[in-house]
């Protein structure tokens, strides 16, 4: 997929942008609140889980009490990332007796000739969410571009942990070349980590008590898998896919 230098980045003309309005989608087994500026899936209510310290509201996995979301964009210059506004389209926000899945379609501003649509798919008894952007290319050049999906979290213990009764939280990796491996926030902080880093399999995730989200590519396409702590405080753990070159037109 390239270098690992290759990080995401925000382009200048997406460096501020105004406050989004909050989509919320509702399944049978999901509440998720996403932003429409940057398309983040900041909250995620798992409705058949309790909460560990009041049985009577659902388990809370993404929110603000632990700085936890799902980020995704593209890097090339007028690309839409984590930052850019999109538009929420007109559409069912919640999961209708009899329906099988639940779109959720946002639209950014065309920039340079290439509209972007960055598409959710929640399905009827699934903890799945499927994430993809679609690109129509009118520019005069063909476009090659690269997608980024990552988890961001603040270090925290999740809520119910105590002395007694610790696990682990924090990234992890799957690959088949090393199998399974634990990435301690302090290593990515020290820069100490060790998984491979090109694959053309596997998932990375950031894993808590009981519960582990994760970034689930399909298999034989090459990825690059990175971790970090950004300036905010907060650990990223991500990957980089190559989308297929897109022709004028």
């Amino acid at each position: 997929v390239g270098s690992r230098n290759r990080q995401p980045r925000t382009p200048a003309h997406a460096a501020a942008t105004a406050k989004g309005e909050i989509v919320t989608i509702r399944t049978d087994l999901l509440v998720a609140d996403i932003d429409t500026s940057g398309g983040i899936l900041r909250r995620l209510e798992l409705r058949k889980h309790k909460d560990a310290k009041e049985e009577n509201k659902p388990f809370m996995l993404f929110g603000a009490e632990h700085s936890y979301s799902a980020q995704s964009g593209l890097i090339g210059e007028g690309l839409p990332n984590h930052r850019t506004p999109f538009r929420a389209q007109p559409g069912e926000r919640s999961l209708a007796d009899g329906a099988q899945s639940l779109e959720l379609r946002l639209q950014s501003e065309p920039v340079n000739g290439v509209a972007v649509d960055k598409v959710y798919t929640f399905r009827r008894d699934s903890y799945l969410i499927d994430v993809a952007f679609e690109l129509k290319n009118d520019a005069a050049q063909p476009l090659a571009a690269h997608a980024y999906f990552q988890l961001v979290r603040d270090d925290k213990a999740p809520a119910g942990e105590s002395a007694m009764m610790q696990t682990y939280t924090g990234p992890a990796v799957y690959t088949l070349e090393k199998n399974f491996q634990k990435v301690e926030f302090s290593a990515v902080e020290k820069g100490k980590v060790e998984y491979p880093r090109q694959a053309s399999d596997g998932w990375i995730g950031i894993m808590q008590h009981y519960f582990v989200s994760a970034w689930l590519p399909a298999d034989k396409q090459a990825r690059e898998y990175y971790t970090k702590k950004q300036p905010d405080g907060l650990y990223s753990a991500g990957l980089i896919l190559a989308t297929p070159q897109i022709a004028t037109g």
